[in-house]
């Protein structure tokens, strides 16, 4: 199982719970909702986040999502992101953490998420 990850704020996971899927800000701004493997959402969450103690971390099955998702870097990077085009389906998340930061508003990777192995990761 492929699993990808989606950090969002309390508050937006609580309304697509209510909803019935989820819209990020960006689905509707740049057409897509912006994903990361397990080996990019610290620096992600490090760059964008740091110090918002509102978020959760939605741990999604690549495999059950209905959107299509591409990796792509559309910052001509070296470095391949997951992008949902598409509102993502409830039934797709397989779990929800908390991410909280540190006192100096960093975030460590929850222990729930699990690393790839080695040789196992896809262009991260």
């Amino acid at each position: 199982m492929a699993i990808i990850y989606h950090i969002t704020r309390r508050t937006d996971w609580k309304k697509a719970q209510a909803e019935g899927r989820y819209t990020a800000d960006t689905l509707h701004s740049q057409g897509f909702i912006h994903c990361s493997t397990s080996r990019q959402v610290i620096p992600v969450a490090n760059s964008l986040f740091r110090g918002n103690g509102d978020l959760v971390l939605l741990s999604i099955n690549e495999s059950l999502v209905r959107p299509e998702i591409r990796y792509e870097n559309l910052e001509s990077g070296d470095k391949l992101f997951p992008h949902l085009y598409g509102p993502l389906n409830l039934d797709a998340i397989v779990r929800v953490m908390d991410l909280i930061p540190k006192q100096d508003g960093t975030f460590d990777l929850p222990r729930e998420v699990e690393e790839p192995t080695q040789g196992k990761a896809k262009n991260n």
